[in-house]
């Protein structure tokens, strides 16, 4: 009885290790869906504080890194709904080398600043749910049934949304004729 506890203790993670392998990821969905990065680091402190709390009362979810990604998800569309959001949201623009493995090369700065401008300007100005879709389909790299799932849409909804936001994109980074 003692060496089953022992060996179930050892196989749960540990929040440390949790948090190490999910927290960029986190803080960069989070920045993605909210826009603001000391927004996107306060919601990501809840979902981790979500974790620890789950961790500590043994309900574990069987495959962390999409639980933890809904629970983001959940986050900032609570932090969206809420009053002062409205009211005291600012615009920073997201820079996505913050969050990515490496240093752009000088020539990598120079020739994308303004095509990253203008992809993450198009993807600001599409509609939460779009942005939502996006973020997880293309961005995240989740499957149109495992977002529809997260977002509990059907994977039509998902399509019709993903098409949306694509052909908005499309259009925005096309720019005038």
């Amino acid at each position: 009885m003692r060496e089953t506890r022992n060996a179930l203790e050892s196989a749960r993670p540990h929040y440390d290790d949790l948090y190490n392998a999910h927290r960029a990821r986190v803080v960069r969905l989070c920045q993605l869906l909210l826009g603001d990065p000391d927004e996107a680091q306060e919601v990501s402190q809840e979902v981790f504080l979500k974790l620890h709390r789950v961790l500590q009362t043994g309900d574990e979810p069987i495959n962390w890194g999409p639980w933890l990604r809904m629970v983001a998800v959940n986050a900032c569309r609570d932090r969206r709904r809420t009053r002062w959001w409205r009211w005291g949201r600012t615009s920073e623009p997201f820079s996505d080398t913050e969050y990515d493995g490496g240093a752009p090369t000088p020539e990598q700065e120079v020739l994308g600043h303004e095509t990253r401008q203008r992809i993450w300007q198009a993807f600001r100005a599409l509609p939460a749910r779009q942005r939502e879709v996006f973020a997880l389909r293309h961005l995240e790299d989740w499957s149109t049934a495992e977002v529809a799932d997260a977002l509990q849409l059907s994977p039509g909804t998902v399509k019709r949304h993903l098409f949306r936001a694509v052909q908005h994109m499309r259009r925005a980074l096309r720019g005038p004729r």
